[in-house]
Parts: structure tokens; sequence; C-alpha cells
């Protein structure tokens, strides 16, 4: 059986754990420099972004963690999920759906017009889903960074 609940501030341990096994999927283990001090103040002392569990059984099993965006030709606001990751135990089990369609249920109860996410090219399993939910590729966006470093330096070189 599948629940999907809305973190708080106990989760944070498990938090870090799903960003850590993450990173390792995604084999950027490297890239993690998140504590439990930066999500804490982040996640729900400031409330920047928002978590959802997902458990199996009661065990948990995945998370997503999003925040919201705007679209100026909307008008409106709009979900952007920077993470959605399960368990590779648990894959195939629908759990990916389940947390999507509780996004989709936050969408709807706040008026929300979309839910945008980015994934990597060759993250297959992942297109799949997104594939069979109807989600809609948008390859003639481009996503642009700017990284730390590079604020600085385009603060810096005025």
């Amino acid at each position: 059986m599948i629940t999907i609940q809305k973190a708080s501030e106990k989760d944070l341990d498990l938090i870090l754990e799903f960003i850590k096994k993450l990173a390792d999927y995604e084999n950027l283990s490297s890239s993690v420099v998140a504590t439990k001090e930066l999500l804490k103040e982040n996640l729900f002392i400031k409330q920047k972004a928002y978590v959802l569990i997902a458990y199996y059984d009661l065990k948990p099993v995945g998370f997503a963690l999003y925040f919201n965006n705007f679209s100026t030709f909307l008008g409106k606001c709009g979900i952007y999920l920077e993470d959605l990751f399960v368990d590779v135990e648990y894959k195939n089990k629908g759990i990916g759906k389940a947390l999507i369609k509780e996004l989709a249920k936050i969408a709807n109860q706040n008026d929300y017009e979309r839910i945008d996410w980015v994934c990597l090219k060759d993250n297959y399993p992942s297109l799949e889903v997104y594939k069979k939910i109807g989600a809609n590729t948008k390859d003639e966006w481009l996503l642009h960074r700017l990284e730390k470093s590079d604020i600085n330096n385009l603060l810096n070189n005025k």
C-alpha cells in the first residue's frame, strides 16, 4: 500500500538520506553539500520548498521536493519539481506516479497551471514513467544555469 505525506521537521534525516541516494543514483554524490541545518532552515523555517515522503507498507521509500514557480504568460503559479526519487528496490510499484499524482492534487487545489521538471536525458526508466503519465517533453527549451561562482563573476565583472 502506497501513502504520501507532507514531510515535517522530524523527517530531516530521512530527507537528507534520500538526497544522497538520489545523488548516488545520478553519479553526482560529490555534488551534495546539503546539511540537516540548511534543509531545516530552507524547508521548515523559511519554507522555500516542500517535501512529500512516499511510504510503501509504512516504510519510507521515496520523496519529491518541489517549490512554486510563476508563469508571466499565464499570470499564475505552478509547481517546479526539483527532485523525485524512489528507492531502487521499490521501483515499478507506482510510487513515482503516486508522488506526481499528489503534486497534481496540490496543483489542482491551488489553481496552479502546470507542473514542470527536468530529467537527465539518459535516465530512460524515469523518462518512460513520465511518458506513460502523459508528460510532454519540451525539447525546444534549453536549460541555462549560473552556478555560485558564475554569479560572483557576473557581479564582480560589471
